[in-house]
């Protein structure tokens, strides 16, 4: 039998270290779930009335990207917004209408059958909620599987579900299709800036990494005070996101306003990561953005984050630094250790790089 989800319940912290939970009137949300920003993560009070759509978002052709009017366009996308959303990327409707459907099965399967690919207490992978390792740490109202899908030998099965039994083979399949779409993307990229279209892939390396990240955000009683994930940017080269397909919950911030992203049919939205917005020395921007709950409908959505070889050492294209645009970051090898902890803690990560 699936679970019911409960306007009121709060989703699980982490099957590995379960955390207290606060008791009490049950019309006030647990405390650790409001957001507050008094763990100074800088971006004010959760104000969502009257946020606009961000209808300005580029919608690109991926079969046509390569063309020289499209790369300039391109360029302008990711240097302002930092994103655009792409059609005609080569994966069939039927396989993302699969992956959401296997989404939902999962999260609607009793407990004890999620946790057997539950995460470690002292690590991410696995079925649960981000760990909490701040004190003042803000707790996301969501649930996810997170699962690293590339390399293929470093892959850990044990967190893999078994049930839906399609889940793994569907993956690996999405997996496989989104690789395919990463590399010409970063490609359009470097050439959108006058450089050889493989520079950036080069940086990547010969055993880039993707993990996948199934969120799944439960309807939450107090949307006006609680989010399904607080505001960051990416801490990856490039993110992949397959939205749910019919209800909106991500928001991009954009010269200090918060703006609502619209979902397209079969759309993958593609943002900037932080490790990109290093290889091309801050012309590329890494946007912030956040998700927010909904009072009487779930959410699901699978995000793909493709990042370097973390052996590999980044840093700017050296035809991208002069007089004029002086190098604004150094060398950083394994960008994600310091991108989860600056990240709970409420900074930018991509401070901690900047020279």
């Amino acid at each position: 039998m699936a679970e019911s989800p409960s306007p009121s319940s709060p989703p699980i912290f982490s099957a590995g270290q379960p955390q207290q939970q606060d008791k009490g009137d049950p019309l006030i949300p647990p405390r650790r779930y409001v957001w507050t920003d008094s763990g100074g993560y800088g971006y004010g009070p959760l104000d969502l009335a009257g946020v606009p759509s961000a209808t300005d978002i580029p919608v690109f052709d991926f079969a046509q990207l390569q063309f020289d009017q499209n790369l300039h366009t391109l360029r302008r996308a990711l240097t302002s917004w930092g994103c655009f959303q792409v059609v005609n990327h080569g994966i069939e409707v039927s396989l993302l209408e699969k992956l959401r459907n296997l989404s939902r099965e999962f999260f609607h399967l009793p407990t004890n059958e999620k946790q057997k690919c539950a995460r470690s207490s002292d690590g991410y992978e696995g079925y649960g909620s981000d760990p909490v390792l701040f004190e003042n740490q803000s707790v996301d109202w969501n649930n996810r599987l997170y699962l690293l899908v590339l390399p293929q030998d470093d892959r850990k099965l044990k967190y893999w579900p078994e049930n839906p039994k399609s889940f793994r083979d569907t993956l690996i399949e999405y997996t496989n299709r989104v690789r395919r779409v990463q590399d010409e993307l970063l490609k359009a990229m470097a050439k959108s800036l006058g450089l050889q279209d493989d520079c950036f892939v080069k940086q990547f390396g010969e055993r880039p990494t993707i993990y996948a990240r199934f969120n799944y955000y439960r309807p939450c009683a107090w949307p006006d005070k609680v989010l399904g994930l607080k505001p960051h940017a990416d801490g990856s080269g490039i993110t992949v996101l397959l939205q749910d397909e019919d209800l909106e919950g991500l928001q991009v911030l954009k010269d200090d306003r918060w703006l609502q992203v619209q979902t397209l049919p079969h759309a993958l939205l593609v943002n900037v990561g932080d490790q990109i917005e290093i290889m091309s020395n801050g012309i590329f921007k890494s946007p912030v953005h956040r998700a927010i709950t909904n009072s009487d409908k779930e959410r699901n959505t699978l995000v793909m984050f493709c990042s370097p070889d973390p052996t590999q050492e980044i840093e700017p294209v050296e035809e991208l630094v002069s007089e004029s645009q002086p190098r604004l970051f150094k060398k950083v090898r394994g960008y994600d250790r310091i991108f989860f902890q600056h990240y709970q803690q409420g900074k930018r990560p991509l401070d901690a790089v900047r020279i």
